[in-house]
């Protein structure tokens, strides 16, 4: 795709401008965004398909409504794009997701057009309630859209949000965005039932020609509209399924399915009904990908695509090779694929994330053993309980940040029951372009004060390997296997099964001055920042990898405790609660009076850049955590450099 000059675009910077816009010229602003932003992902990776299918109902909305007064929330906020070009921030897409650029989702701080921060899925309704109800309590004439999609709707908060919906007072509009997409296809009764209402040609034909009928005789008035209404409910019902239409049993009026594409009759369908009084669902009907031809081929890979050529769709990665370490994700799959051809009880549950977790790998071998629930992490954790309860072997793979929404379930209906179910969070630690909402930093924290749960991390591709060989043995219990996203460390892991002794870690290198003990793939970074502190220093350095934060390794602990002064700890987690803390309280209670520095995440959320840069700035590379370790280790580096003065004189 050539570089354009935008005729329309660059005279858009808020909605207001947009507004100036006749009508009839909006499908050529809608294809002059569309342009834009997959010439600005092409070279600054970011979600592609999400944004291409919601281009004319983002122009729709912001073309009808009065923003920022009236509120818009957008759900899964990976769609929005259309939404942050259009509000004022066009001239500075290109930072998109980099550091100290803007994020890659709404956010508060961001432009009051951000009207709520979204990064996890589902939070919409609710979020838009609250504000719909604000608005009547302060006798607001304030209108508030909630943009729910890309698979949000399978989300239990979702429909917790619509059933108060219905009972509060409130004129709040859903648009239920329905691409039949997350990252990958979703299923599930929910998807059905759209699907049912969608493609009921009988019921959509005459409602067609009842509208028309109304229309051109111009006597759809407000009071009119009320029976017309009620009349098209009366034909969902007949035509689409017998039960009744689920919005409307919670009394919310329900229009469409409506093309999403068509931004003329968008435009006219909004301006018709967002003064409705009352709760209303506008069914919205958009294709993931739109307009751009390999992204509507290929969804799932052109969710996020990375780097692209725009003119030929040619993906600009790097091909991998037998020399390049293997993504700690793959080796995930292609071990639970080995595990489950040797244990027909191993069954694989995620929530909407088979592929990006690559558990889509026993998928294509053993498809009925391989459930992907949805945006919908408390379920996924509570039915692998109950395949637990029965003998199953459930590997729960969930995201470490979006572990977070299912801890109650965790704690009440897994470790509280002593129940066996192997939970696997991918994208722990500092994951990168994402942001604040998508940073794996909680884990350690949120999960060792909850008793019966085996936590590990495993510092490469083989302990990864073997970890998840001894999580699925008899006996074991909960178990927690905490990994990064990324390319491990080229180790060699297609090894013999190798059981770990549950809470026991390993001296790596003996020393004398200093004991450094990590957890995790941060055994790496300090193993380079060791070997560079002791040539530059003279000092003699011990590193011990921990492997477990729950149980910790007593017998290692006490070795440390008796042998050394100063012990730093380090993790890609918040210190705050973390493995560091374990560590000093370790220290504490069994009256070991020495020093414990712990290195980690401080108290903050952090935000958007690449995981390098993160780790540079949280001093967790290699050259902030050798120079912590001078600081540490002054006295002593001193010390050595004034004997080394005595000797060559």
């Amino acid at each position: 795709m050539t570089k354009q000059i935008y005729k329309y675009l660059n005279n858009i910077d808020s909605p207001d401008d947009l507004k100036k816009v006749d009508r009839g010229e909006l499908n050529a602003v809608c294809q002059e965004l569309r342009n834009f932003i997959i010439d600005e992902v092409a070279k600054n990776p970011g979600h592609l398909g999400s944004n291409l299918g919601v281009i004319e109902l983002t122009v729709a909305l912001h073309y009808v409504f009065n923003t920022p007064y009236d509120r818009i929330v957008w759900d899964v906020g990976h769609q929005a794009y259309a939404h942050k070009v259009l509000t004022g921030r066009r001239d500075v897409f290109h930072t998109n997701r980099q550091l100290n650029g803007i994020s890659g989702f709404p956010k508060i701080e961001e432009s009051e057009y951000d009207t709520f921060g979204v990064g996890h899925a589902s939070t919409s309704i609710s979020a838009a309630l609250g504000m719909a109800v604000a608005a009547q309590m302060k006798g607001e004439n304030r209108k508030v859209v909630a943009v729910i999609g890309d698979g949000s709707m399978t989300g239990g908060l979702a429909f917790e949000g619509l059933n108060n919906t219905s009972m509060d007072k409130n004129d709040m509009l859903i648009i239920l965005n329905d691409n039949q997409m997350a990252i990958d296809p979703i299923n599930g009764g929910f998807t059905q039932y759209l699907i049912d209402i969608t493609t009921s040609r009988t019921y959509n034909k005459i409602r067609h020609k009842i509208y028309n009928f109304f229309r051109k005789r111009n006597i759809v008035d407000e009071k009119k509209k009320n029976k017309i209404i009620r009349f098209n409910n009366s034909l969902k019902t007949a035509f689409t399924q017998k039960e009744h239409n689920i919005f409307e049993g919670l009394n919310i009026r329900y229009f469409g399915p409506v093309d999403g594409h068509d931004v003329d009759s968008m435009v006219r369908i909004l301006s018709e009904i967002k003064n409705y009084q009352g709760p209303k669902v506008l069914h919205v009907i958009t294709k993931k990908g739109k307009g751009y031809e390999p992204a509507e081929k290929s969804v799932t890979l052109w969710h996020a695509p990375g780097k692209f050529d725009p003119e030929t769709g040619k993906r600009l990665v790097c091909n991998h090779n037998n020399t390049e370490p293997p993504l700690f994700q793959d080796v995930f799959g292609k071990t639970l694929l080995e595990l489950a051809k040797e244990n027909e009880k191993i069954i694989g549950i995620t929530p909407a994330m088979p592929s990006g977790c690559s558990m889509s790998i026993m998928g294509r071998r053993f498809p009925d053993r391989i459930f992907d629930v949805g945006i919908a992490e408390a379920h996924a954790v509570t039915f692998s309980a109950g395949l637990a309860k029965e003998g199953m072997v459930p590997f729960c793979n969930i995201y470490s940040s979006f572990m977070q929404r299912a801890y109650d379930n965790v704690i009440h209906d897994v470790a509280l029951q002593k129940l066996p179910v192997i939970m696997c969070l991918d994208r722990s630690g500092i994951v990168g372009s994402d942001g604040a909402t998508h940073q794996g930093q909680f884990d350690l924290a949120y999960m060792r004060c909850i008793p019966n749960l085996t936590i590990a991390a495993p510092r490469n591709e083989m302990e990864l390997r073997n970890l998840m060989y001894t999580a699925q043995l008899p006996n074991k219990g909960p178990f927690v296997i905490r990994y990064p996203r990324g390319k491990g460390f080229n180790v060699e892991w297609h090894n013999e099964w190798e059981e770990q002794p549950i809470g026991k870690g390993e001296c790596l290198k003996t020393g004398t001055d200093l004991a450094v003990v990590t957890i995790g793939t941060m055994a790496e970074r300090a193993e380079k920042a060791i070997n560079r502190l002791e040539n530059e220093t003279g000092l003699n350095v011990a590193h011990y990898d921990a492997r477990f934060l729950k149980p910790l390794d007593e017998e290692l602990f006490h070795e440390i405790g008796n042998k050394f002064k100063k012990i730093v700890t380090i993790e890609d987690g918040v210190i705050d609660g973390g493995f560091g803390s374990a560590v000093l309280e370790f220290m504490a209670d069994n009256n070991y009076r020495i020093e414990v520095v712990r290195l980690g995440i401080p108290d903050k959320f952090i935000e958007h850049g690449t995981p390098e840069e993160l780790h540079a700035m949280l001093g967790l590379n290699t050259e902030g955590l050798l120079e912590s370790f001078k600081k540490i280790m002054k006295e002593e580096i001193t010390t050595k450099e004034k004997e080394l003065i005595k000797v060559h004189r």
